[in-house]
């Protein structure tokens, strides 16, 4: 009896939620009998999932790269998705906060521990033969990469580190991001003449960057951070998941990157250009871009040495951060 009146408050829960559709609960049920069940990889496309990777080469190590990119694209996805419910709680609540933070760490951990497939993973004569189909398309052109650092920081912290004194949160988003760091990562350093990588990069994305700026505008993770009360703010949990976050994404992940260039880009004294005509040497290193997040989070001696750290990784480009 119980299971009959169990289901009857189901039915009518159910008939309550449908109401307003415009169509009664009868043909609901009717749309649920001709249903076929759910299946594994109907669910996450698997078919789909397991047809996107499409080699321009006949080398069987370029399969693992476009796979590798891709993983990596979905896990910045998934930051960007704990990033927006920051962005967008009003609670206030530390605990809230703290978990979405230790989620982003936990897709880094992730990402990072994993990047040993790019740096060991691959024949460094087959990468240097494929790489070449690949012109100019450049890991550079990650767009979700971007949208990470738009969600986290307000823009000013994102201004190339030689020019950033020169602009305050005062200038306006456009004039922030002509001067935003990775663009001299893709202009030539001697004619100042933007890449192609950066011209198809900047047409297609641009828009986009502009956008979302102007939507966290004063709400980023960092402003969300600033504009809690003092004792939450002081919550060693919450400061500590935002440190790590801030090493994770300007310096461990970095680092893993340099590891990766110079075991596929670097023989001896001499470099090979990267696809996209990156300057890669001066680009990649933390050190020289110190991107950080949360400034008032780190001690004056840490923003000093930040990503000092890859003169030891240049030297053992295998060990992880």
């Amino acid at each position: 009896m119980k299971k009959k009146e169990q289901i009857a408050s189901q039915i009518e829960k159910l008939a309550e939620k449908y109401k307003d559709s415009g169509q009664d609960l009868s043909s609901y049920l009717d749309g649920l009998l001709y249903q076929r069940y759910l299946t594994y990889w109907d669910y996450i496309h698997l078919d789909t999932l397991l047809s996107l990777q499409v080699p321009r080469t006949y080398f069987p190590d370029e399969e693992i790269f476009i796979m590798y990119h891709q993983i990596t694209e979905l896990y910045f996805k998934l930051i960007i998705h704990e990033e927006k419910q920051i962005a967008d709680d009003r609670s206030q609540e530390v605990s809230h906060f703290i978990e979405k933070v230790n989620r982003i760490n936990n897709y880094y951990k992730a990402l990072i521990s994993s990047f040993s497939i790019m740096i060991t993973g691959m024949e460094r004569e087959q990468f240097l033969r494929y790489r070449m189909a690949l012109l100019p398309s450049s890991g550079f052109q990650s767009a979700q990469y971007r949208m990470i650092e738009l969600y986290a920081t307000p823009l000013q912290n994102l201004v190339h580190e030689t020019e950033r004194n020169n602009f305050s949160q005062e200038d306006s988003i456009e004039e922030l991001y002509e001067h935003i760091y990775w663009k001299k990562g893709a202009t030539d350093i001697n004619t100042g003449e933007k890449t192609l990588t950066l011209k198809q990069f900047e047409y297609r994305y641009t828009p986009r960057f502009i956008r979302i700026a102007k939507e966290v505008e004063d709400n980023t993770i960092y402003h969300k951070y600033l504009k809690l009360p003092e004792k939450s703010r002081n919550n060693k949990d919450l400061k500590d998941a935002l440190r790590r976050m801030d090493l994770n994404a300007n310096v461990n992940w970095p680092l893993m990157h340099m590891g990766s260039a110079y075991r596929y880009l670097s023989k001896g004294d001499k470099s090979i250009e990267a696809t996209g005509g990156t300057n890669w040497k001066e680009y990649l290193p933390p050190s020289f871009q110190k991107v950080v997040f949360f400034p008032k989070l780190h001690a004056e001696q840490e923003l000093e040495n930040w990503g000092k750290q890859w003169i030891d990784h240049l030297f053992n480009p295998e060990k992880t951060t």
